[in-house]
């Protein structure tokens, strides 16, 4: 079957030289870029009203495709969830997805983008449970196991095998600050970052802790391996992160409309081995952005063991063989904090998990330092 770009029956031993040479040269007109808007839904109230007016770049683009590049730091499927739910107006009213713009129109956003709400359930999953009391409780996490919920395309895939269902088996009461979908949650971790978790027990509790996150009361520190030699033994990073905008996935402190974030790492040994040189960091961080340790060590050119994500090979090879870690080299190791209720003192440690020893042991033995 001939191909739709081939020329017609008849002009098919036409030459098309002239026409390939009156554009060569010739650069393509790119449409503008389209602005990207500051609007932030993370700390938003479900009534909050984002108003604004179309960008003329904006023109000749389906609604979804605009907001998608005006507001990167959500996904499309996301914006589309906010057009569905009637919780996007073009002129004051709904608009679908594939609404074609003019530039000039008046939109407005109400509330956040959310998916439909799913129930947590419990689920008898082992805990590490560092402290507990009546208020709140502390848990090492194992690499591996998400936090709460995400997207998925079951309800099954999307609510099985979390913290949330684990906390909900072990703990009668926890906060609903959060929702159904995040009873007690606090703060969270990477999939694969281990470590220490706050959960809250009651909604008093959980506000006081995220007023004490909010104002940098609570002190985070992460153990860290890092490729390459960093030449000095205390760097503060202090670099605004936003999401990437070609690969979604990822962060950047390439943008300049990032939110701000600051990283103080300190050095606390250095191995040579025959797999490559090393760093073990300590990372003290003062705010709490997405993949923010990852993304700051790749942004000093020493991306985090096993973050293939920024960076990191998934396999280091040596003279003999070759060492693979199948998890980040990042643990959430202490966390110091005064109680929202009882107003004692509390410093928590987490040991460094056993897949994480072992490969430690193995480059300090195959550089002669063990």
């Amino acid at each position: 079957m001939p191909s739709k770009n081939m020329l017609p029956k008849g002009q098919r031993r036409r030459t098309v030289k002239h026409e390939y040479r009156a554009t060569r040269g010739v650069e393509e007109v790119l449409p503008p870029p389209v602005p990207v808007l500051d609007v932030d839904f993370d700390d938003d109230a479900e009534d909050h009203i984002h108003a604004f007016t179309a960008d003329p770049a904006a023109a000749n683009l389906r609604l979804d495709q605009y907001l998608a590049q005006a507001i990167p730091d959500i996904s499309r499927a996301r914006v589309q969830l906010l057009i569905e739910n009637e919780q996007v107006r073009v002129d004051g009213h709904p608009a679908k997805p594939k609404h074609k713009l003019h530039g000039g129109e008046h939109i407005e956003i109400e509330g956040a983008p959310h998916p439909p709400p799913l129930h947590a359930v419990a689920e008898d999953i082992p805990l590490d449970i560092l402290h507990e009391d009546k208020y709140l409780a502390v848990i090492n996490k194992p690499a591996s196991m998400m936090v709460h919920a995400g997207a998925g395309s079951t309800d099954d895939a999307r609510n099985r095998g979390t913290l949330v269902n684990a906390l909900l088996h072990h703990f009668n009461h926890l906060s609903e600050v959060g929702g159904d979908l995040r009873p007690g949650i606090v703060h969270r971790l990477d999939k694969q970052t281990s470590g220490i978790i706050l959960v809250a027990k009651d909604d008093s509790t959980h506000r006081k802790l995220g007023d004490m996150f909010s104002q940098r009361q609570v002190a985070k520190t992460y153990l860290a391996l890092v490729h390459g030699n960093l030449t000095k033994d205390n760097i503060t990073v202090n670099l605004p992160i936003a999401r990437d905008l070609v690969r979604r996935t990822r962060m950047t402190t390439r943008r300049a409309d990032g939110r701000s974030a600051v990283s103080h790492v300190k050095v606390l040994e250095r191995v040579q081995s025959p797999y490559g040189a090393f760093t073990l960091v300590e990372v003290r961080i003062e705010t709490g952005r997405t993949h923010q340790i990852r993304v700051h060590m790749q942004s000093l050119g020493h991306p985090v063991v096993g973050d293939t994500l920024y960076g990191s090979p998934h396999l280091i090879p040596g003279l003999d063989h070759e060492l693979n870690l199948d998890r980040n080299f990042l643990h959430a190791a202490h966390l110091s904090f005064t109680h929202p209720q009882t107003h004692k003192a509390m410093d928590i440690d987490a040991p460094l998990p056993p897949e994480l020893k072992s490969f430690l042991a193995a480059i300090r033995a195959a550089s002669g330092q063990d």
